[in-house]
């Protein structure tokens, strides 16, 4: 286990399993939060990119296919399950520029100015110690170089957590949001992140926060069944309602999902804090 995160179950199953089990609706899920991503990227051709917990390969085989089979992407994870989910989706997408590798984002294994582009998409918040890994972010970006994130926005923002985590606070009020989860709130204002890539040396740095569609193609039941496996950090909210009262914990989340039904799909929206900076 690297220090990336500090639960101790966060290179579980669950995570390596969202690439397997639930691969079509998450990345469908995704797509435009990943979109937008690489659009503040400025891909060029030839560059040389570190995409830093890059879990299931995105953005990094999205920014491959852009390079068009120039430059070189590097994706970096802690954990080694959901690598080998991204190895497989870069290998059926044919692209020869891009590899996977596990590696601790608060001591990366490259050298000094290796990169033109860093990216990581929702996992700064998670890192044991953020400053450190953005020092190291700094570190191994080429002078010009640029840096992307994009970081969730605030929870009240968030219908994916309001029908879910909100579900549950609003039918057990006796019950808060856990460390766990607050800290993955930590960049949803400009500000704090900002400060801390122009501490470590960035420049231009630029936040704005963005809406962008969240939908779950299938039942509320299966995007319940997701949420429990993956989201690591609101597990002690999940198992903080006692066995006896999980059927109706249940009940409340699914007909709060319910609510975004639209046809075949649940149609939520994300919010989240795109950054960018130059190094």
């Amino acid at each position: 286990m690297t220090k990336e995160n500090t639960q101790n179950d966060w290179n579980s199953f669950g995570r390596g399993n969202a690439g397997r089990r639930w691969r079509r609706q998450s990345a469908e899920m995704g797509s435009a939060a990943t979109r937008a991503l690489v659009e503040a990227c400025r891909v060029c051709s030839g560059m040389r990119v570190l995409d830093v917990a890059c879990g299931n390969g995105e953005p990094a085989i999205s920014i491959a296919a852009a390079l068009a089979g120039t430059g070189s992407v590097i994706g970096i994870d802690s954990a080694p399950e959901p690598l080998e989910t991204a190895r497989q989706r870069a290998a059926e997408r044919g692209l020869a520029n891009i590899t996977f590798q596990q590696a601790d984002a608060h001591a990366l294994p490259f050298t000094d100015a290796s990169f033109d582009l860093l990216t990581a998409r929702c996992a700064l918040m998670f890192f044991a110690a953020p400053k450190k890994a953005i020092a190291e972010f700094a570190r191994v970006l080429a002078p010009g170089g640029r840096a992307a994130f994009l970081c969730w926005g605030p929870f009240e923002q968030q219908p994916y957590f309001q029908a879910t985590a909100g579900a549950i606070l609003r039918a057990f009020p006796d019950l808060e949001l856990p460390a766990s989860t607050r800290k993955m709130f930590c960049y949803a204002h400009p500000g704090p992140l900002a400060e801390s890539l122009r501490a470590a040396g960035f420049c231009e740095a630029h936040e704005e926060l963005i809406t962008l569609p969240w939908p779950w193609a299938g039942r509320a039941e299966e995007m319940w069944a997701f949420m429990q496996e993956t989201t690591i950090p609101f597990r002690p909210l999940f198992e903080a309602v006692p066995e006896e009262q999980r059927a109706r914990r249940d009940r409340a989340v699914l007909e709060a999902l319910e609510s975004y039904r639209d046809g075949d799909r649940l149609a939520l929206t994300a919010t989240f804090n795109l950054t960018t900076a130059l190094r």
